[in-house]
């Protein structure tokens, strides 16, 4: 069986789970994905990686349409991603309006998980948002980093802390068993980003590619995108 070959961030691995046995079913073709931090995943694909298709926010892969590395004319916006705070199912869900509430939360937290804080743009912002609130150094040693958001978020769910805390995509909190999405950041700290998809200048495997982005990029499909945490 075919399979179409992705790069994607974590923020689309929901999305893509939720569409495959349509695609397979539309196509014949299976989906055959990796998932990371962005910055990651672009590296990957600068670095002669295999894929059919990208799934990066929109400023990456307007960098990737310049360095000839994706079709210009087969990008497609799938949905804005807000970055929100998790907390374990089992833990009450808090409640940040303000800064100070976050910062409150934050110094409360005995651990803090959160993705790659270099090439995820869900932990890019973490840094920037500890920075902001003043306390990057305090929370230094309860940060708990791991390469992407679906990993981090695994690793809240099996946590033993006594307070955790998570930070990540909401698309990455609502797809993992065992955590739930707590709440927006507040006004200051908050931070939503486009995912974009595009079909990858050596794409072995084009025309099933540009179908699958028609399928994350439908109107049929708007209803099971906002369902896994895109918006718009």
């Amino acid at each position: 069986m075919t399979s179409v070959t992705i790069l994607s961030g974590g923020a689309a691995q929901g999305l893509v789970r939720g569409l495959s046995e349509t695609f397979k079913a539309q196509t014949g073709s299976g989906i055959d994905g990796e998932y990371g931090a962005v910055g990651i995943m672009a590296d990957k694909l600068r670095a002669s990686t295999p894929a059919d298709l990208v799934i990066l926010t929109q400023a990456l892969l307007a960098k990737l349409a310049a360095e000839k590395l994706v079709v210009p004319s087969s990008i497609a916006d799938i949905g804005r991603v807000e970055t929100a705070l998790a907390v374990r199912s089992r833990d009450p869900k808090v409640t940040v309006k303000t800064e100070a509430d976050l910062r409150e939360v934050l110094r409360g937290a005995d651990a803090i998980f959160a993705p790659d804080i270099k090439a995820s743009t869900a932990g890019q912002h973490v840094a920037k948002v500890l920075d902001r609130l003043g306390i990057a150094y305090e929370v230094a040693s309860r940060l708990k980093i791991f390469p992407n958001g679906a990993a981090a978020m695994r690793e809240l769910a099996a946590s033993t802390a006594k307070r955790p805390i998570g930070c990540t995509q909401a698309t990455e909190i609502i797809a993992t068993d065992g955590i739930a999405l707590s709440g927006s950041l507040p006004p200051g700290c908050e931070l939503v980003t486009m995912y974009t998809a595009g079909v990858t200048a050596l794409a072995t495997h084009p025309t099933e590619a540009a179908a699958l982005i028609a399928l994350l990029t439908g109107a049929d499909h708007k209803e099971l995108r906002r369902r896994v945490g895109f918006a718009g």
